[in-house]
């Protein structure tokens, strides 16, 4: 069973930076795209970055795209999230997950979550 622990979150003021991390355990780690979710109060659960076994290709979503860098250590088995220039919709929980990627649309693999990190962006 994998177990995913995602770290990093805090407050922080609008225009601030923070920089999540997501250890996983599982030897099929350098196997997997990686992706970082997050779910705001009263909202479903989004996909905001992604990232393919070896790096080569990166997928941001539009809200993100320009201010948030994700990125891989196989070797360490994390995967972090650079965020930059955060802005209050920024608000929400932060997990992350291996992804499949159906040639449209990202989906996530494992069932079991991690607790997420509490990511506050204050005006």
């Amino acid at each position: 069973q994998v177990q995913l622990v995602e770290s990093g979150g805090g407050l922080v003021q609008a225009g601030g930076s923070l920089r999540l991390s997501c250890a996983a355990s599982g030897r099929t780690f350098s196997n997997n795209r990686m992706g970082w979710f997050r779910q705001a109060p009263g909202s479903g659960r989004e996909l905001v970055a992604a990232i393919t076994p070896h790096s080569s290709t990166t997928y941001y979503a539009d809200s993100v795209k320009g201010r948030f860098t994700i990125s891989r250590d196989n070797a360490k088995r994390t995967v972090s999230l650079q965020m930059n220039s955060l802005k209050p919709e920024d608000t929400a929980v932060y997990y992350c997950n291996a992804v499949l990627y159906s040639g449209t649309k990202y989906y996530p693999v494992y069932e079991d979550w991690g607790q997420g990190t509490q990511v506050t962006v204050s005006s």
